[in-house]
């Protein structure tokens, strides 16, 4: 029996996309998912058009595009290998960061994480986010404290291969549940519905 209801995010992880393009084509390839902690909610909606043709008085097609996600990320912290190796920041000879404004591209990478459900977790991939620098906010001390967290803008675009997201369903198998945060998931083929991914096995 499958999950009723879901709650409760956790397990963030993130690896960094490496794309490569030779004349044979492109392969994607990713580090090895890392850990982020504290994760508070996440938030993401779903980002295309849907558009109607009409034909003989009636909506005779109907086309939708998939353009991806794009959200906020809550967290207690930003972790420091994130704004290292993803945000760009540098860390100088005295260990202290530092951020500069010539950045030439966004740092892409698959952001991993899962809900608890009544059954089981339900564990999902998206395969080609960029994270925008977080606002600097907080707030005074007073008789209670309130932790402040950090917020990441996160925009979830399609793969060039049009791969967006993956998540465990009812009957994924054992392994690739268990093995999914020792390296993003990818799709050998489809038993139903949609095509192949063509993704190629994570680095």
């Amino acid at each position: 029996m499958g999950n009723k209801i879901k709650y409760n995010l956790k397990n963030v992880h993130a690896a960094v996309l490496t794309e490569t393009t030779t004349s044979t084509g492109t392969t994607y390839s990713y580090d090895t998912p890392e850990p982020i902690p504290g994760a508070v909610s996440i938030s993401l909606d779903a980002e295309g058009e849907s558009s109607p043709f009409y034909a003989d008085g009636i909506v005779y097609f109907r086309s939708a595009t998939n353009n991806g996600y794009k959200g906020e990320l809550e967290l207690a912290l930003i972790p420091e290998w994130f704004r290292t190796d993803i945000l760009q920041e540098t860390l100088d000879n005295k260990g202290v960061l530092l951020e500069r404004s010539n950045i030439a591209e966004s740092v892409k990478f698959a952001l991993l994480f899962e809900f608890d459900g009544d059954v089981k977790c339900i564990r999902h991939v998206l395969y080609c986010c960029s994270a925008a620098r977080p606002s600097i906010e907080s707030e005074t001390k007073e008789d209670n404290i309130e932790p402040g967290t950090e917020k990441l803008s996160i925009t979830a675009d399609p793969r060039s291969d049009g791969l967006v997201k993956a998540r465990t369903g009812d009957t994924t198998d054992a392994t690739t549940y268990a093995g999914w945060y020792s390296a993003v998931y990818a799709s050998t083929g489809t038993s139903s519905g949609g095509g192949s991914s063509g993704g190629n096995e994570p680095s």
